[in-house]
């Protein structure tokens, strides 16, 4: 017979109904206890009695109603904690085969509780839903990390993401909307917590008063997951029968909080080691003396979008077109990979990445990066005498991170004159954002040689709509982008259907990459040296195991820029094949500069020993 619907038992003793006795959810009325720890619960007398006689025998037909209420109790019951014990952590996992398991927390949990005596039981029991309940919450929290950044959540770093996350909300849902979506998952927290200890705490009763029929439940289960685990028993790929899933969610958050919590003293040993701290501006990025020098960074422009067929169907083209246009205006380019430090989000700290060349893949080693004095690319060429700036479309409102960087100039969304409408979550077009560089700073006359980065944000999600590529006289103010919000596919319609989502993706890629090349074939001088490349693989589109890896492209017109580079064995045009080399992205500083004349000396590690200042070619 089934634990869970095993109610029956012994008939009640006369009076069963009054005080002593359980109450129809397997209760005891408040103030009953056995006589001591050494009175069973099934014993007549004491809290054996089952729901079937609890109430008495009302002639009304409540008592039967009253069963059967407590019955579909126990078995929701039943199912939110079988549920919340097999519930997977990832998307791509959440299938109905996966929850065909045996959770061994289950078993051993239902053993130790019939073992316990009657006090510590219940106090066993509310602390295991409350445990059991709070990793629940972690597994909903996980599975919207996988989803956006392709990491589970960080109890120690990433508190400061949910607050990032009901910003970005509001922005696209308004204030009030932002609010009351984080007032209701306040609400699902604390639900999920007492709802779990409630159940938890039912079924521990219900196991105590049919101690046999649970013990041989516990045996039958017990054999069963070992039998599975020893013979890998799959019914879906990669989500064993024998589950543990909820102790490996445990163990893994509790070795990610301790990497996390000593990650700050390993950090600062990373950063002591700079090879171009102390270098002087006269020696620093010598071979490109009277060069315009840009590097930017194109939002979610990952490996995929020229990898995957149906990506690069769309994205393709447009590199492969683009690279003979180029070519045509007299500019040559090579490209390869760089890994990224994020995934799906985050960009700032691939930006941080690459001008620091630290390794910066948490919002803990960002703060500490920028609260530092570590030489980037900005201040590098700064140092050197080039003029820097920064063009930041996505940044509404102050930076503060703008001042580590030591740029000269920076143009946030405010500062760039834009009154058009507003493309994904408030940005504005990228041939707004080439045109205002151009009139800002790039075309103006009679300036000296400058170091620009500048964020491309049209490819950010949702991918839809998609802005039109206009004359570049056209552009104005901006304005002239008004009638296309209106114009094809909206976000509601393509979030419904994932082929949609992709083909969006695919044109927004296609759109900011288009609006650079053109950019550089209209306005692109004889000095210009530029570096473009993607910030991170974007999530949905991309899946969760998929590289990191980014392409990455430089253009110049004078040869002499490429040749400096011919042996980082990178291919030429703007499209890097699969054999293209792979880098980190925080390898990219030091090699750059390295490359184009800074002189470093050699560097002493925390522990003493004596490296090159350039890394090694791989």
């Amino acid at each position: 017979m089934s634990f869970f619907t095993h109610l029956r038992g012994r008939p009640a003793p006369a009076g069963a109904a009054g005080p002593g006795h359980p109450t129809v959810d397997g209760d005891r009325a408040p103030g009953d206890e056995p006589a001591g720890d050494g009175a069973t619960e099934d014993s007549a007398a004491g809290d054996g009695a089952t729901e079937d006689s609890a109430a008495g025998t009302g002639a009304d037909g409540r008592t039967g109603a009253r069963r059967v209420v407590a019955r579909v109790t126990t078995v929701l019951a039943g199912l939110f904690v079988f549920v919340a014990l097999v519930l997977p952590d990832q998307l791509v996992r959440l299938r109905p085969g996966a929850l065909v398991q045996i959770p061994l927390e289950g078993v051993l949990g239902v053993a130790l509780l019939l073992v316990l005596p009657a006090t510590a039981r219940r106090v066993g029991a509310a602390v295991a839903g409350v445990v059991l309940g709070l990793l629940t919450i972690l597994k909903l929290t996980d599975l919207g990390f996988y989803a956006t950044l392709g990491r589970p959540f960080d109890l120690v770093l990433d508190w400061g993401l949910l607050g990032d996350a009901v910003g970005t909300l509001g922005r696209s849902t308004g204030r009030v909307g932002a609010a009351a979506a984080a007032v209701a998952v306040g609400a699902l927290a604390v639900a999920v917590l007492v709802l779990m200890a409630r159940s938890v705490q039912r079924l521990s009763r219900l196991a105590a008063r049919h101690r046999t029929v649970a013990a041989r439940a516990v045996a039958v289960s017990g054999v069963a997951w070992i039998a599975c685990a020893l013979l890998g028993a799959q019914l879906v790929p990669g989500v064993p029968v024998a589950s543990r899933s909820t102790v490996a969610l445990a163990y893994g958050s509790a070795r990610q909080a301790h990497t996390s919590l000593t990650d700050p003293r390993v950090f600062a040993a990373q950063r002591a080691v700079d090879a171009f701290r102390d270098t002087p501006g006269d020696q620093m990025l010598t071979a490109l003396r009277g060069k315009d020098v840009i590097f930017s960074f194109i939002e979610s422009y990952g490996r995929n979008a020229v990898e995957d067929p149906a990506l690069a169907s769309i994205v393709g083209p447009v590199l492969d077109d683009g690279a003979r246009e180029l070519a045509a205006a007299g500019f040559a380019s090579r490209s390869a990979f760089l890994t990224s430090s994020t995934y799906g989000g985050a960009s700032w700290t691939a930006h941080a990445t690459l001008q620091s060349g630290l390794w910066i893949n948490s919002q803990q080693r960002y703060r500490a990066l920028t609260a530092s004095d570590r030489l980037t690319l900005a201040s590098a060429f700064r140092r050197a005498d080039w003029r820097t700036v920064a063009v930041m479309p996505g940044t509404a409102g102050a930076w503060p991170e703008g001042a580590f960087y030591r740029f000269d100039q920076i143009y946030a969304a405010q500062n760039l004159g834009y009154r058009g409408p507003a493309f994904t979550l408030g940005t504005m077009p990228d041939q707004y954002t080439l045109s205002a560089f151009q009139r800002l700073e790039y075309g103006r006359p009679d300036r000296g040689p400058m170091m620009a980065e500048i964020e491309l944000t049209s490819s950010h999600a949702p991918w839809a709509p998609v802005p039109r590529a206009i004359d570049w006289n056209d552009v104005g103010d901006g304005s002239v982008f008004t009638p296309m919000v209106k114009e094809g596919d909206q976000p509601d319609y393509v979030w419904r259907d994932q082929s949609r989502i992709r083909t969006a993706y695919a044109r927004s890629i296609a759109y900011s990459v288009g609006t650079l090349i053109d950019w550089v074939k209209n306005y692109g001088n004889d000095n210009l040296v530029l570096v473009f490349l993607g910030d991170h693989q974007p999530a949905v589109v991309t899946d969760i195991g998929a590289s990191r890896d980014v392409p990455v492209t430089i253009v110049a017109k004078d040869p002499a820029v490429l040749d400096r580079i011919s042996g980082w064995g990178w291919q030429d045009g703007l499209k890097p094949g699969p054999g293209a080399p792979v880098w980190r992205m925080d390898s990219f500083r030091d090699r750059f500069l390295t490359a184009f004349g800074s002189q470093g000396g050699p560097v002493r590690s925390p522990a003493g020993s004596v490296r090159s200042a350039t890394p090694p070619v791989r």
